[in-house]
């Protein structure tokens, strides 16, 4: 079993190169406090940070290059709309033509464009596709981006001017990109799906041969088995894939894998998803662009996943240290885990009751002071791992001192959202979803 962890893989992403690629900028991680206090919503644009374009090949005609842009806000809980992305490209003057996809509208010189995005996701999607073809070998420029859209605390979120640029630098040699997927909702456990995987060679000389990586998250099954792989286990049921192929890719060529790479849809699966990449075989050759060399594929299987919490009751003198150990029960069938960003998903609260002190905690847990506690109550949050998996049984044992005895006092754990509020989307029964903890029952 390997030692990845898997939360790192999650907030890092699989492959370097296209996340190091992309900039993010003014947004914030959307995620709430323990206490449900969500964080003030912030509009980011996320672009290319750098950008390579080629020369014409050996009797061939400069192609286009495709930068992917998109804006993303912070807050889930609320909704950002009529997203506006300025383009400036009057930096590639002498480097560079552009092509404006049709959702922007430039001005009469043609160097600055307002793209209409829509409504701003919290996942990023790209909604603007620009079009770039190098004009003088060694060149370098840049593009400069800003933002508004509707929404947030004051009515208008703002990526000012500056907040994100592209470098675009003409150079020569092979630039791999690997095909995207368009994420899939709704698709029932058993089914079958097939990755859109093909590498495709915009630069202007030849790749002798790739190199591929994937890894899938646990509701998946790679069920095409390439000898040119060796498929890897990793801890909590992952699986991390190394491939290499002998196959040249000329330039301008696109070539597919041996066969389809496909992937079974388990009986567990909720939201899924599986990274792949690709790479020049041989290490002396560097790839002009790394930002198209891995793609993200987000699944969310038609499923559910009955989460409960099991109270216990305990009896003791005033004076006596009393075990309560309350547990959290994933009943399945699907496992749940953030495939985005490796946060906990569930965390629970547990109110003591009245008249104890709690003098042994589970390390998971800590105190917290959310809105709307009592005064006079101790409130804990406890957090789960990464990923909920079918049948985990979690106990959190406290130990608390009986200081004074309150017949039937009454402690309460709550399953809730790491993110903030009760609601569990995924969870058919809400009601099993908190339970008490009882000291010194009456009957």
């Amino acid at each position: 079993m390997s030692s990845l962890s898997v939360g790192h893989v999650l907030r890092r992403g699989l492959c370097a190169g296209a996340v190091g690629a992309l900039v993010l900028t003014g947004l914030g991680s959307g995620v709430a406090v323990a206490g449900g206090a969500a964080q003030s919503d912030e509009l980011g644009i996320r672009a290319p940070r750098d950008a390579t374009v080629t020369v014409a090949p050996e009797g061939g005609t400069t192609r286009y290059r495709t930068l992917d842009i998109g804006l993303v806000h912070s807050d889930r809980a609320t909704t950002v709309t009529d997203g506006r992305l300025t383009v400036d490209v009057s930096g590639l003057a002498g480097v560079a033509e552009v092509a404006w996809p049709d959702n922007c509208a430039p001005d009469e010189a043609g160097t600055v464009a307002v793209c209409d995005t829509g409504n701003v996701p919290n996942r990023y999607s790209p909604t603007v596709r620009l079009s770039v073809r190098a004009a003088a070998v060694g060149a370098q420029g840049a593009i400069e981006y800003s933002a508004e859209a509707t929404g947030g605390p004051d009515g208008t979120l703002v990526a000012p001017s500056g907040s994100a640029r592209t470098l675009v630098t003409v150079g020569s040699g092979a630039d791999l990109g690997v095909s995207a997927a368009q994420d899939v909702t709704g698709v029932a456990p058993g089914s079958s799906l097939t990755v859109p995987f093909s590498v495709t060679n915009t630069g202007n000389e030849t790749a002798h041969g790739f190199t591929v990586s994937m890894w899938v998250t646990y509701g998946l099954d790679i069920t095409t088995r390439y000898p040119q792989c060796t498929y890897t286990g990793l801890d909590g049921g992952f699986t991390y894939v190394a491939c290499s192929f002998d196959t040249d890719v000329p330039p301008g060529a696109t070539v597919e894998l041996p066969e389809p790479l496909r992937l079974a849809v388990t009986g567990h699966a909720l939201h899924e998803r599986i990274d792949y990449g690709v790479q020049p075989a041989d290490e002396a050759t560097v790839d002009l662009d790394s930002s198209d060399n891995s793609r993200t594929w987000h699944i969310d299987a038609d499923n559910t996943a009955d989460f409960a919490v099991k109270g216990t009751e305990v009896s003791g003198a005033a004076g006596d240290t009393v075990t309560t150990a309350f547990r959290f029960v994933n009943h399945g069938p699907a496992w749940v885990g953030d495939v985005t960003s490796g946060d906990p998903l569930v965390a629970i609260d547990f109110f003591l009751p009245e008249g104890t002190t709690a003098t042994s905690v589970p390390r998971t847990c800590h105190t917290t002071r959310a809105p709307g506690d009592a005064p006079d109550v101790v409130h804990y949050v406890c957090t789960l791992p990464t990923w909920t998996t079918p049948d985990l049984d979690v106990s959190f044992p406290f130990e608390l001192r009986v200081d004074r005895v309150v017949p039937d006092a009454t402690g309460r754990v709550v399953a809730r959202s790491y993110a903030g509020g009760a609601s569990l989307a995924f969870d058919p029964d809400p009601t099993n979803n908190s339970a008490d903890v009882v000291v010194n029952p009456s009957v």
